[in-house]
């Protein structure tokens, strides 16, 4: 379960777009060493991406209908009690 949630994390990313440093690095070598010569860092966005947000609403977000499928029969009943709620409160509204 945990790699399915590192799998989630990064579509979700993907998905909304982020910003990252990129690292460029030169070196050179002085007698047989590594020597760090220059180092740039640069900001970086990345947009979202469309695909990432396909993968995500089709894997891990259900409609509405799907959510009440799953749900038992208490889950339904307070479902019930809120619709019903948020129609009064409209009624009452008006």
């Amino acid at each position: 379960m945990e790699e399915e949630d590192k799998i989630k994390k990064a579509l979700l990313k993907k998905a909304l777009g982020y910003n990252a440093d990129e690292i460029v690095e030169e070196y050179a070598v002085d007698n047989g060493e590594q020597i760090l010569l220059k180092k740039k860092i640069t900001k970086k966005h990345y947009s979202p991406d469309i695909n990432a947000v396909k993968v995500l609403l089709t894997k891990y977000y259900k409609t509405y209908e799907e959510k009440i499928a799953l749900m038992s029969d208490d889950e339904l009943f307070e479902e019930e009690k809120r619709l019903l709620n948020l129609l009064k409160e409209e009624n009452d509204d008006c």
